[in-house]
């Protein structure tokens, strides 16, 4: 019995070590399978030595070879007039007996020099039209556009509107020429992507990235007050040299036009004219060479409960502070405190809502102005005029 108690231990213990080294041997297996086929997650080295990796485009790239090569520089010179110089020695002037002898006092030749400036812009139309700022090519004498492939063609200002701060150049030479593709400005979101691109301080074919922080930011909250314009904030950075550029989202389409940046406080904001706004600025002065912009004279506050008539009101709206002259609301029963609270049944929150209403409203259509007064609500027809016309 004993020698086969040994005997069964024996076998046993062969087969516990059979069964150890069988797993020794699949574990080793698995391991050089592991190495041999698959690829660490986790490795930036693997990454970067990949060829696909390598040449992967990021989406900034991607939108760029959408637009980019429709940028253009703008290269502006124009004859400025400076401090004058006397023709005759210093002190002869002064005397008395030259002064009566010749009647002259002062005379004097004034001095020129030739002032030069830059900014960005961007060709819209295979005609060879170029969109920019106003303050861009304003005063100037000429105008050269370098475009990206190196060519350099002289331009002439097809229209400007100071009131948008936009203008059309059009191109003097024979194309083809790159264009941008132009977006939709209505469908932007606070979040979304935005590329800016330009040529600050001279330095050509620059891009920066960032995101759209605000919309409808009304310039007057700006400090601005002679433009009439709701724009587009963004952390994107806008240099100087930057104004009259693209502002891209994602894809490469145009959302707006880089028109200037927050300097002092608050520095680091940029802001750009929506694009749907510029395309219909630009139409107008391709077509007659001046801009629309529609007008009922009011100057209105967001302030509603500062009268004591709206203490109880809860509705929002836009409070008329005062009224032009025989200007069209006045001309249709419109009066100082009265509240609008809808246009074309549209409701209205702020007054950047009523002059955003207005500005989109046809200068042969009236508006349907409802509003609040006393307590008791009225609608009253009115029909806007061209701002300019009642320059006229």
């Amino acid at each position: 019995m004993h020698g086969l108690d040994t005997k069964r231990l024996f076998i046993a213990s062969l087969k516990l070590s059979q069964q150890k080294y069988l797993q020794i041997f699949v574990l080793v297996v698995l391991i050089f399978l592991n190495f041999r086929y698959k690829t660490p997650l986790h490795s930036s080295e693997a990454l970067v030595s990949s060829p696909q990796n390598r040449n992967q485009q990021s989406f900034v790239s991607k939108a760029l070879n959408i637009s980019g090569n429709a940028v253009v520089t703008i290269e502006t010179q124009r004859k400025v007039f400076s401090s004058s110089e006397n023709i005759f020695p210093p002190g002869i002037l002064n005397d008395r007996y030259f002064e009566r002898l010749f009647g002259l006092r002062g005379l004097q030749v004034p001095q020129s020099r030739i002032e030069k400036g830059q900014g960005s812009g961007f060709i819209f139309s295979e005609k060879g039209l170029v969109l920019t700022n106003a303050h861009v090519i304003e005063k100037t004498d000429q105008l050269i556009v370098g475009l990206s492939d190196g060519r350099r063609v002289l331009g002439n200002v097809v229209g400007q509107d100071s009131l948008t701060d936009l203008a059309v150049i059009k191109l003097k030479a024979q194309g083809p020429w790159p264009t941008a593709q132009l977006g939709d400005s209505d469908n932007l979101k606070v979040g979304d992507w935005a590329i800016a691109v330009g040529n600050p301080f001279g330095l050509e074919n620059t891009v920066t990235l960032g995101i759209i922080s605000n919309l409808n930011r009304d310039v007057a909250q700006l400090g601005i007050s002679d433009k009439r314009i709701d724009l587009i904030q963004t952390d994107a950075a806008i240099n100087p040299g930057n104004s009259g550029g693209p502002l891209l989202n994602s894809v490469g389409e145009v959302i707006g036009i880089n028109t200037l940046v927050r300097s002092g406080p608050g520095a680091g904001l940029g802001f750009a004219i929506p694009i749907n706004r510029a395309r219909k600025i630009a139409q107008d002065l391709i077509t007659s060479g001046r801009a629309k912009h529609p007008m009922i004279g009011v100057t209105l506050s967001s302030n509603i409960k500062q009268k004591s008539n709206f203490l109880s009101q809860t509705e929002d709206g836009a409070i008329i502070k005062y009224l032009m002259p025989n200007g069209p609301a006045e001309k249709g029963g419109l009066k100082v405190n009265d509240l609008i609270i809808s246009i074309n049944n549209e409701k209205i929150s702020t007054p950047a809502d009523v002059v955003q209403k207005i500005n989109r409203n046809n200068l042969q259509s009236t508006l349907r102005i409802k509003i609040l007064r006393d307590k008791i609500e009225f609608v009253k027809i009115v029909k806007p005029i061209d701002i300019y016309d009642l320059q006229l």
